[in-house]
């Protein structure tokens, strides 16, 4: 149960998202449900409640009532909204997905059965994207999810420290020296007090996701981690073999750092990794990628990548060349050789820098120490 709060301007609304916290307000004597948002709770055994009371501007998602109930709470003044039996996922969920939900059932299946896959496969059949009633689905889910992550940026795991983004190539290979550069950076921030975001899905981000998540653990536990990790090096042929291997060592250190990942069902030949532990899945990766560049205001940390990664160093950049001063976030490139000459994406940036505030707010490094370096000036 919380006051919602957008990551854009709304009225205020308080959202119900257990059935321990809709008692809890109704035995603290609440009389009215105006401006209650009441998401995919089972309420049966809870009609005389609904009968007293007032229900006039509330909102019911997905919910399920005794007999007769909806009728009488429609004819009241309460907008329901139904739930939708037909796809393999809760529009209305009320928090971030964890892998282990996603992954459900990988020590034992086929990645194909898990829920991950199968809302992908749900998302591409043919014609999908063009009916009325799976794109109604697909945005209420991914409203849901804003919700969510809103409430997270509210919460203890945000508490007192900035968040640093990092993005990179999702194609880096466990047991290459680039996985374990980004590994090592992931580690670094989280040790220096800041919350890790990634894309959430394999390569770079993983790798951060993974240091993060193994940030207060021993160097030596750290790297048996990558050793381990390379033993099957990448998603393909087998995502069940790559998220097998993954959860392994989060079932060796269940009590890994947070981090928080931002994949989309957009991209589904990337599967999510398995050490962002708060994963928050788009269907719509415009909206994705939008929202983790609001989020990360500690700056980004932009590790060798080609076409996705130039294309967020220059959503980023415009970000900053139009933002107020207070809003301007550092840009860190990390690799001279990568950003001078193979994708020149540095010198491009330098002359879209000059003159303006966000000049001395991007940087050019060659170790992921000298990132840490650069985001603290």
């Amino acid at each position: 149960m919380s006051a919602a709060r957008s990551l854009h301007p709304s009225p205020r609304t308080l959202e119900v998202e257990s059935l321990a916290g809709f008692d809890r307000l109704v035995a603290a004597g609440a009389r009215s449900m105006h401006g209650w948002h009441v998401q995919s709770l089972d309420l049966r055994g809870r009609r005389h409640q609904l009968e007293v009371l007032d229900v006039q501007g509330a909102i019911f998602l997905g919910c399920t009532f005794d007999g007769g109930v909806e009728d009488s709470l429609r004819n009241r003044g309460a907008l329901l909204f139904p739930r939708l039996e037909a796809v393999p996922f809760n529009p209305y969920r009320g928090k971030l997905y964890t892998p282990q939900e996603l992954y459900a059932g990988i020590n034992t299946s086929r990645y194909e059965d898990t829920l991950d896959a199968r809302i992908y496969q749900w998302s591409i059949r043919p014609g999908q994207r063009h009916r009325l009633d799976a794109t109604l689905a697909a945005a209420l889910h991914d409203h849901s999810i804003g919700d969510a992550l809103d409430e997270l940026t509210r919460s203890d795991f945000c508490a007192g420290r900035t968040m640093v983004g990092v993005m990179g190539g999702h194609a880096a290979r466990r047991g290459t020296a680039l996985f374990e550069e980004a590994a090592l950076l992931g580690r670094l921030l989280a040790r220096n007090n800041r919350v890790v975001a990634t894309g959430g899905g394999p390569g770079t981000m993983e790798a951060a996701n993974l240091g993060a998540f193994l940030s207060e653990a021993p160097e030596q536990d750290f790297r048996q981690a990558l050793a381990d990790l390379a033993a099957v090096p990448a998603f393909r042929p087998s995502v069940s073999s790559w998220a097998r291997a993954a959860a392994a060592v989060v079932e060796r250190h269940p009590e890994g750092t947070p981090s928080l990942g931002i994949p989309t069902w957009y991209y589904g030949h990337e599967p999510p990794n398995f050490f962002a532990t708060h994963v928050a899945k788009y269907f719509a990766n415009a909206i994705r990628e939008a929202i983790l560049l609001e989020l990360c205001n500690g700056g980004i940390v932009f590790l060798p990548g080609s076409g996705g990664t130039v294309q967020e160093i220059f959503q980023d950049a415009c970000e900053n060349y139009y933002g107020a001063p207070e809003t301007i976030t550092p840009m860190v490139l990390v690799g001279e050789e990568h950003w001078l000459r193979r994708f020149p994406a540095w010198p491009l940036l330098q002359s879209l820098a000059s003159g303006r505030r966000m000049e001395g707010r991007i940087f050019l490094v060659d170790t992921v120490e000298e990132a840490l370096d650069a985001l603290a000036r």
